[in-house]
């Protein structure tokens, strides 16, 4: 506990029984559902599709405020306990860091610009769909927030981002007010965070969340297959910008569905000013 060597002391092998550690249990859990929902939607095995073993380290540093994919593992903090609670609490951000695993080995988008703020709505659009799996919820039964109980109770805030609301997630003394824009109006033009990645996702993030409503039923069965799909089409450039990457999901709805799945995704992102027909 503490430290930051990785991987750190097995605590709990694939099978063993739950121990006394609720991060322990927690990252165990989260990774477990990550994999089945990838394998029993999608046929994809594991995070390289070819069986990758997935380890986490928790307790990672002290009142570390993150959880990260390091390209071989997961590593979860604690929380500083004043803003933010332990990291393996929410599943959606356990299956978004993990996403990053997936779309590093499909599409390679380079984590900057567009194309990382795509690198980001990609891990969020996957990361809530793992949550609604688990749930079995349909598209109009989620919640569609990324991170949920992360934030202790001195946060003004529900979760890290919204995708059917960005810009809403939280407005708080502290951490400032949640600044994703939801259409491109709104797009902000910037040289921090690697260009806006987080911030600018939430464009992608709500034009997901349309055409997953507009679809309706589970959201992993025709839209999060669309945008699967595309994530793995050879098509796709590792600087894919927003509206190279909507023409193909548009493409992608026409190919493995129809003109109405076509119709529902050009509609989609026509609504966040992105046109993609």
């Amino acid at each position: 506990m503490g430290a930051e060597a990785l991987p750190g002391r097995l605590v709990r092998a694939e099978g063993a029984a739950a121990g006394r550690d609720v991060d322990v249990n927690e990252a165990y859990d989260g990774l477990g559902a990550t994999f089945d929902f990838f394998a029993d939607v999608y046929d994809r095995n594991s995070i390289d599709d070819e069986g990758l073993h997935l380890d986490a380290s928790v307790h990672y540093g002290r009142r570390y405020d993150n959880a990260f994919w390091n390209g071989q593992q997961m590593v979860f903090g604690d929380g500083d306990g004043d803003l933010f609670n332990r990291f393996t609490i929410s599943l959606d951000v356990i299956a978004h860091e993990l996403t990053h695993g997936v779309t590093g080995d499909e599409a390679r988008l380079v984590y900057l610009g567009q194309a990382g703020a795509l690198n980001e709505s990609v891990s969020d659009v996957f990361g809530s769909l793992v949550k609604q799996y688990a749930r079995r919820q349909t598209a109009d039964k989620a919640d569609w927030l990324i991170g949920e109980g992360l934030f202790t109770a001195n946060v003004h805030g529900v979760a890290l981002r919204s995708l059917k609301a960005p810009g809403t997630a939280y407005d708080d003394p502290v951490l400032g007010r949640d600044p994703q824009p939801a259409t491109m109006d709104g797009y902000v033009r910037t040289s921090a965070d690697d260009g806006g990645v987080h911030t600018n996702s939430g464009i992608p993030n709500h034009a997901f969340y349309l055409a997953a409503i507009a679809l309706g039923g589970h959201a992993w069965e025709k839209a999060g297959r669309i945008w699967y799909e595309t994530l793995r089409d050879k098509r796709m450039r590792p600087t894919a910008t927003f509206r190279q990457f909507a023409r193909l999901t548009a493409q992608n709805a026409t190919h493995f569905f129809g003109a109405t799945e076509r119709h529902a995704v050009i509609a989609a992102w026509a609504e966040v000013g992105i046109k993609a027909g």
